[in-house]
């Protein structure tokens, strides 16, 4: 296509997505398939629901894009709005009917060339960063997940949780200085 001959503009992509063109839908879904996941994955806790998760959220962007607008905020605001309200429809209703995991170990799958004790460390670190992101305010635990596991700027961020963005700075500083004494109790 000589008309996204330049891939970094997104702009370009998603208009052509707002098309329908499966080239550059399948581009935007390649773009934000890994950072919407590890996002979804923090605030869920658990792998399987949350790739569940993240394919309903590019449904939702298939279903949606000819509505998307540029309206200050960028398509990746846009996209992570969508997987929070999706997030915390799934809390509500997993609250309302509990579950049990089927995935003890979250995101770390062992392969063969895993050093099976990193791999331990490395998934009772998470098991206590899960542990310590559910003692912060639910809007510092979405600061942190929106910024560190979705990778957004602080504008992008703001955007998302419609705050201002000194507050996402203030947000994200507390929150830090939070998660830092909860992990230094736990030895990390």
């Amino acid at each position: 296509m000589a008309q996204l001959a330049q891939p970094e503009d997104e702009r370009l992509w998603v208009e052509s997505a707002r098309t329908g063109d499966p080239e550059a839908i399948g581009w935007l879904y390649e773009r934000y398939f890994e950072r919407i996941y590890r996002y979804v994955h923090l605030k869920i806790g658990d792998a399987t629901e949350a790739e569940d998760i993240t394919e309903q959220v590019f449904l939702k962007m298939l279903e949606a894009i000819t509505n998307f607008r540029w309206q200050g905020s960028s398509f990746a605001s846009w996209l992570f709005r969508i997987a929070h309200n999706l997030v915390v429809d799934h809390i509500r209703q997993r609250a309302r009917r509990p579950q049990v995991s089927l995935d003890p170990i979250g995101v770390l799958i062992p392969s063969d060339t895993d050093d099976p004790h990193r791999w331990a460390e490395r998934s009772d670190f998470l098991d206590h960063l899960r542990d310590a992101m559910s003692q912060l305010t639910e809007l510092q635990a979405q600061v942190i997940s929106l910024k560190f596991s979705g990778e957004l700027s602080n504008a992008e961020v703001a955007a998302i949780m419609q705050r201002s963005e000194g507050a996402i700075k203030a947000l994200q500083y507390s929150a830090l200085q939070n998660l830092n004494k909860l992990m230094t109790l736990r030895g990390y």
